[in-house]
């Protein structure tokens, strides 16, 4: 079946950060996955367990309003785009991160303290898996009027299209500060600020 444009880019944005992760961790030990550059700064392995546990978090808040909007018959009308604060909000999550634009995280997508590198790698391309057959399932749905409850900032209510876009722009910054710390780890130039 053909998939309409903003479906396919979808897809293809969660393609390229499964490929991204896979390179990412290319060739890198357990030690320099774990490594940190601070107690406070996050290893690969970190940023990987924590794209994982937030694309968990942030699909499992989308499952029930699709369900409903299945069973009331609410089929796609438009693309799957976010509106204007949405755009604003996928806009803060882009790379690389000023130091000015970085969100404190929320307790329920902290990374593990030092998660294995192949468990968060795997954790992480799952995630991947289940926003692909969310999209699968759903793409049919007009995406863009389906709301959700925001599951890290309470009262804000996100359509479904505003927080898939939220996953692939948040996997995108969160792959930037692993190639960060991975090129830091192997003796590169230093970061700041992660």
């Amino acid at each position: 079946m053909i998939k309409p444009p903003d479906i396919k880019t979808l897809y293809d944005q969660l393609d390229a950060a499964e490929q991204d992760a896979r390179s990412v961790v290319e060739g890198l030990g357990e030690e320099q996955g774990r490594w940190r550059a601070s107690v406070d700064s996050w290893s690969v392995a970190q940023c990987l367990d924590h794209l994982g546990i937030t694309n968990e978090v942030y699909l499992g808040s989308m499952l029930e309003p699709a369900t409903r909007a299945r069973s009331d018959g609410r089929l796609r009308r438009r693309p799957a785009l976010p509106g204007p604060v949405g755009r604003w909000f996928v806009a803060r999550m882009q790379p690389p991160v000023k130091q000015m634009s970085r969100i404190k995280t929320m307790r329920n997508i902290t990374p593990s303290a030092s998660p294995a590198l192949a468990d968060a790698l795997a954790r992480f391309l799952r995630s991947q898996d289940d926003v692909r057959k969310f999209l699968d399932n759903n793409a049919d749905l007009d995406l863009a009027s389906i709301r959700f409850p925001n599951p890290l900032v309470r009262g804000i209510r996100f359509s479904v299209a505003t927080g898939l876009h939220v996953i692939t722009a948040h996997d995108r910054r969160h792959l930037w500060q692993a190639w960060r710390v991975r090129r830091a780890a192997e003796g590169g130039r230093a970061i700041i600020g992660e």
